[in-house]
């Protein structure tokens, strides 16, 4: 495991930065606002924080907390045009600093590329800089499921993403950074992970940080160090 100091180091010169979505660069959880906005909050949000603790593989949790939801494709669409999803204070600031100095930004989420793409198309990331998981849906526009094949689909899956981007890119040293197990679970095989707790504190991922930050203005400040 890196130090603090070693993290701060790979950060700086990081080639790529991923970032997690739900609870990191949006205040939210994406699938927790859907439920709610299904009315099936509750019985969702409790699967979502057994998920998050690492108590059941994300596979397990995903698929379970969607059939309990079922949203129809216009449900979807009027979550985003009713509660778009409110960026993280300090995000599109970090963002644009590390586009200015060159560095990939990806997102790397276990939540809903449909959402998930609507929050990178507000900080300029451009959308096959994106994995996320889709949503299926009906000809007549009701829930059909979910893409197993997507590698955000499963436990382990971030890992996977950076692999793969390793290897298309050449990317020597990649970052991510994000509030929960799954984030944490993804490095290696990025060279190093930045725990964020500034929209919710998980402990298992604090305890387990080399660099545990509760703002993006945390980071920011260590990249005016180059």
């Amino acid at each position: 495991m890196t130090t603090e100091s070693q993290t701060k180091e790979l950060f700086r010169r990081a080639e790529a930065v991923c970032f997690d979505v739900d609870s990191t660069v949006i205040k939210e959880e994406g699938i927790d606002e859907l439920a709610k906005f299904c009315g099936v909050g509750d019985a969702v949000t409790e699967m979502t924080r057994k998920a998050m603790g690492g108590s059941m593989t994300f596979k397990t949790a995903l698929t379970e907390r969607l059939s309990i939801i079922r949203c129809s494709r216009e449900q979807v669409n009027k979550l985003i045009t009713d509660h778009p999803p409110q960026l993280t204070p300090g995000i599109r600031e970090l963002v644009d600093r590390l586009h200015q100095r060159n560095i990939k930004v990806f997102l790397i989420s276990g939540g809903f590329r449909c959402i998930v793409e609507h929050v990178a198309t507000q900080l300029n990331i451009p959308l096959h800089h994106v994995y996320a998981n889709r949503l299926k849906f009906y000809f007549n526009g009701e829930y059909a499921g979910f893409d197993e094949s997507q590698p955000t689909a499963e436990s382990g899956g971030k890992g996977k993403v950076i692999s793969m981007l390793k290897e298309q890119y050449g990317f020597k040293t990649v970052v991510m950074i994000g509030d929960g197990a799954t984030d944490l679970e993804a490095c290696p095989p990025a060279s190093a992970f930045i725990g964020f707790g500034g929209n919710v504190t998980r402990p298992q991922v604090k305890d387990r940080s080399s660099w545990y930050v509760t703002s993006f203005g945390e980071l920011l400040k260590e990249l005016e160090k180059i």
